[in-house]
């Protein structure tokens, strides 16, 4: 039984969507002004396996991500930059596509941009102020009226005081209630400003109504599963459930609301007055992508994280762990074990809320395991003949190697486990590993031990340390691994 917490009702209630085995969700995008940062890939990473999970239990995901390509910060920079607002957009669309896929974050099924929805923000509005429950000012903006939507306030859990403390009108704006939000903005045309023709006049919507006008227009009046960063809860998301709610005259506009926590750096909020600002692609320089996704989603998503050296290294430790049990077996090749006592250990977990800690912990747990298939081997190797010490040889790398192919389908899940061993275990920052001249060393080293010629060995292995290579001298041979 999924339950989930559902930030509209602060309960943890039953997941049961409104049609049997199918799931629509809405999750708010990025607006593709810069490069995409740490805080958008938590919001990305923690929806990505929310999705990932639902497929799991085999629901039928319809996932909508919008794109914001329409915004006054748009506007801003691509006039700083004496360029096309669109051209901007693109550049980092392409951008944001690309880290996307470095961080292993499936595209969603539908990712509509606010461009081309224009049509349908339009006819949203229209319904608005027929309804009176939105009104033209007298220069050409239009703003939705808190007042006529008396539930306004109760997915935040502001009270009407607060509300009204809190509102504040900016120089140029007509609003008749400091509370009313902008759902179109006036522009001139014959000033060159962007703009589309509306039966008000000439201008651009305002952010909120993008997303209510997409999300309707993907997935219908009222959907299951709508999501974002705990920031947008207010006003973003209370405004869109005002706006799409009167105006389609369907209630609730979402029945679940999942939001996820800050992210922080070394304890603080990030932001470029602190110079704490960290893009994707800056942190990605320097860490395994799955390094990074581990720790983006290792953390209940409902948490806020800490983004720290010390929390990076405990990452790419427990992932060295498990890649370091998975070295050597075949598990592509394996029969995976299925409905196993990790797998519903794991499913327990995951059905708490998408409680990924615990999750991970399973992990641990088959990691472990397999480890002690291999100790069995070992053991074997010594105390059995030689016929008994094979057949029960093979049987424990038989069993190791389906507990790896279910460690990587779990894994899977969550979206880590995806590449060779050797790759991640190998990896590090900077221009790649000189692998010839790491062998080479290792075949001297091997050499120089044939020779009992230890203080050559000894030297070997300084040198190959210095390079942060890790040796593991076993039975078979030598291996290496990046160092920990």
């Amino acid at each position: 039984m999924l339950k989930i917490y559902n930030t509209f009702t602060r309960r943890l209630e039953q997941f049961k969507p409104l049609q049997p085995g199918k799931v629509r969700m809405y999750v708010c995008g990025l607006t593709t002004y810069d490069y995409m940062h740490l805080g958008h890939a938590r919001m990305l990473t923690v929806f990505d396996v929310i999705v990932r999970y639902l497929r799991a239990r085999k629901y039928d995901v319809t996932y909508v991500r919008n794109i914001t390509d329409i915004d006054d910060k748009i506007l801003d920079r691509a006039a700083r930059n004496g360029e096309l607002f669109s051209d901007l957009t693109a550049r980092f669309i392409k951008a944001m596509h690309e880290d996307e896929r470095a961080l292993g974050i499936d595209r969603p099924d539908h990712e509509p941009r606010a461009t081309a929805h224009i049509e349908c923000m339009v006819a949203m509005i229209v319904k608005l102020i027929d309804g009176e429950f939105a009104y033209r000012a007298d220069n050409g903006d239009v703003y939705f009226s808190v007042k006529q939507f008396p539930r306004y306030g109760r997915l935040s859990g502001k009270r009407p005081s607060e509300l009204l403390e809190g509102a504040r009108v900016k120089v140029g704006e007509m609003k008749r209630d400091p509370r009313d939000f902008a759902l179109w903005k006036a522009a001139s045309a014959s000033e060159g400003e962007v703009g589309w023709d509306s039966p008000w006049g000439y201008g651009r919507p305002g952010w909120h109504i993008e997303c209510s006008a997409m999300a309707t227009a993907a997935l219908g009046d009222t959907f299951d599963i709508h999501g974002g960063g705990s920031d947008l809860m207010f006003p973003h998301h209370e405004n869109e459930i005002a706006q799409s709610e009167c105006a389609t005259g369907s209630a609730p506009f979402a029945k679940y609301w999942l939001h996820n926590g800050p992210l922080r750096i070394g304890g603080d909020k990030m932001a470029k007055s602190l110079g704490n600002f960290l893009t994707v692609r800056e942190a990605l320089a320097a860490h395994h992508p799955e390094t990074m996704r581990h720790l983006l989603m290792a953390s209940h998503y409902r948490s806020p994280i800490n983004y720290t050296d010390s929390s990076l290294r405990q990452s790419a430790e427990t992932l060295g762990s498990f890649y370091r049990a998975l070295k050597g077996l075949d598990t592509a090749m394996a029969k995976t074990l299925v409905n196993s006592r990790f797998e519903k250990a794991f499913h327990r977990a995951m059905d708490d809320d998408f409680n990924t800690p615990q999750a991970v912990s399973v992990l641990f747990e088959i990691a472990k395991e397999i480890n002690n298939q291999r100790r069995q081997i070992k053991a074997q190797a010594k105390d059995e003949t030689v016929a008994q010490s094979k057949a029960k040889s093979e049987a424990a790398l038989t069993q190791a190697a389906q507990l790896g192919a279910l460690l990587v389908r779990l894994g899977s899940i969550l979206g880590i486990l995806q590449c060779p061993p050797e790759e991640f275990l190998r990896w590090q920052p900077g221009p790649a590993a000189d692998t010839a001249e790491i062998e080479r060393l290792i075949a001297a080293r091997e050499q120089a031990r044939a020779d009992q010629n230890w203080q050559e060995a000894d030297t070997i292995r300084d040198r190959l340390t210095a390079m942060n290579i890790a040796l593991e001298d076993t039975p078979t041979g030598t291996t290496w691994h990046t160092g920990d």
